[in-house]
């Protein structure tokens, strides 16, 4: 679906969401977007479309947020497994 079709669709629901999974996670892209504005004092928008940062920087990013989310997700999994463990041990 383009931004055209998501919009009409929408729209057709008086600006709800039919999956309150996807209104959980659009509020927190906005509590985001509002955090990061606080923090830097511009958009992505804005800082693309006046060169602030070039598309390495954008690559850069990315892979280094990937890199920190692999780490979260072995944390997790340590953190359950010793969760379950003491539960076996019970």
């Amino acid at each position: 679906m383009d931004a055209q079709g998501f919009s009409q669709a929408l729209n057709g629901l008086n600006g709800e969401f039919r999956d309150p999974v996807v209104k959980r996670v659009v509020d927190k892209f906005r509590l985001r977007s509002n955090e990061g504005f606080i923090k830097y004092g511009t958009t992505l928008h804005e800082e693309r479309t006046t060169k602030m940062k070039g598309l390495m920087k954008y690559l850069v990013d990315i892979q280094e947020e990937l890199m920190d989310a692999i780490l979260y997700i072995q944390t997790a999994q340590e953190e359950l497994k010793d969760i379950l463990d003491e539960i076996s041990e019970e």
